[in-house]
């Protein structure tokens, strides 16, 4: 698999101060369960020693030892799955993205799935204080009959206090391909407040989420319907692209949305990955 780097991923304004961080993950299938066969990583970002809480899938826990990003870092994720790896990925809490004095802060996230993998991507939700410069792209290539299960919950300002996002500025780009072809591409732009309130921006909500799975069809989103039904106080929509399920939520807080999502992927993940919910341990700490 192609090494990831800024510049390959689509990174080409330069940063002027700041964390440089790039970390690459490769996981294949060896002995009847997955291991990090290769691991390249420059700066502070890196993972904890693999988990096997249900047997042959690898969980990982992805690490950010600074705590937090502000303007003019950089930090690249690759994650790529070889054919028959079964892997998941989450995050021991928030991330935590600080007002900028000017210079925009860059995260990628380039995760690849071969024919026969499987990839979870369940992050922690990302917090973006007020006075935050961010570009964040995230991008999920599958190949052949590859798996992927994943979401991203962006909490704008910190609603537990009143606060919201009116300064500052959020790229947040989400793209899906399988085979080269894209089945997803879309963009969240915040500026200034800018799109805070719009009808086609966040409509007075702080909490933006979006929830992906492949493999879906008519039945798949029945279920999913079904288990996000009693659902209150959210803006929740779900709906299938060829077989992408994706569920798009706006709430008040995280706390809701991350409660929707875990709903999902416990009802999904039997009838897409032929495995029970198994949450990883770092989730009741």
């Amino acid at each position: 698999m192609k090494p990831l780097t800024l510049a390959s991923a689509g990174w080409f304004e330069a940063a002027t101060e700041g964390w440089r961080a790039e970390l690459e993950l490769v996981c294949e299938r060896r002995g009847g369960r997955t291991v990090l066969a290769r691991k390249r990583q420059l700066g502070p970002l890196t993972v904890q020693r693999p988990f096997y809480p249900e047997g042959a899938p690898c969980h990982l826990y992805l690490l950010h030892p600074p705590g937090g990003v502000v303007g003019g870092d950089r930090l690249a994720v690759s994650i790529g799955a070889a054919p028959g790896a079964q892997v998941l990925i989450t995050t021991p809490g928030a991330g935590k993205l600080y007002r900028s004095a000017g210079a925009k802060a860059l995260q990628t996230q380039h995760l690849r799935v071969a024919g026969g993998a499987v990839l979870e991507w369940l992050p922690q939700e990302m917090i973006l204080f007020p006075g935050a410069r961010v570009d964040n792209r995230t991008q999920v290539e599958l190949n052949g009959d590859g798996r992927f299960i994943g979401w991203e919950i962006l909490c704008l300002g910190r609603p537990a206090i009143g606060e919201r996002f009116n300064n500052g500025s959020l790229r947040a780009r989400l793209r899906v391909s399988r085979d080269g072809r894209p089945l997803l591409s879309e963009l969240l732009r915040i500026d200034a407040g800018y799109g805070l309130d719009a009808p086609s921006g966040l409509r007075g909500q702080s909490v933006s989420g979006t929830f992906i799975a492949s493999g879906a069809g008519t039945g798949t989103l029945a279920a999913a319907r079904a288990a996000v039904s009693a659902a209150s106080g959210l803006l929740l929509g779900i709906t299938l692209l060829d077989d992408l399920l994706v569920a798009r939520c706006l709430g008040a807080t995280t706390e809701p949305v991350q409660r929707v999502f875990c709903a999902l992927w416990t009802a999904l993940r039997p009838r897409l990955l032929g495995r029970e919910a198994c949450p990883p341990r770092i989730w009741a700490t």
